[in-house]
């Protein structure tokens, strides 16, 4: 008679078949890098949230009446060693400072955290912390 069956799984849908493994690729190229770039945001702000605190108990320790900036430095260290990771404690430089005619210890932070995934610049985060000196 005049038409013709379609064989089997064949017929309009025939034509698509693979169609779903194009999409998920089309799916991932998207969604990877914005999965890599929320936790690389994420892991930036973590490690300076941590830095600035250790910079700020670092500061107090070294303000103390009898602390000292080895003391204050030492003391950061390890609670950036404790908290992320001691790479990032490579650079702290204590020293003091005068602000609004107060004597002052500055405790400042340097670290690279590393890109995720893609590859790329690492961030450079700077940080500090201020604790007003205590008479002797």
């Amino acid at each position: 008679m005049g038409g013709r069956r379609p064989r089997g799984r064949r017929g309009r849908a025939g034509g698509e078949r693979g169609a779903a493994v194009v999409d998920f690729v089309l799916v991932l190229v998207i969604l990877v890098p914005l999965v890599l770039g929320v936790l690389q945001v994420g892991l930036v702000l973590h490690v300076r949230n941590t830095l600035a605190s250790a910079a700020a108990e670092g500061a107090r320790v070294a303000a103390a009446q009898d602390g000292t900036a080895a003391q204050g430095a030492a003391y950061a260290r390890s609670l950036i060693d404790g908290a992320v990771s001691g790479e990032f404690a490579g650079d702290i430089d204590v020293r003091q400072v005068v602000i609004g005619g107060r004597p002052t210890v500055e405790v400042v932070i340097e670290a690279d955290v590393p890109a995720l995934g893609l590859g790329g610049p690492s961030v450079h985060v700077e940080v500090s912390g201020h604790a007003v000196k205590e008479p002797e």
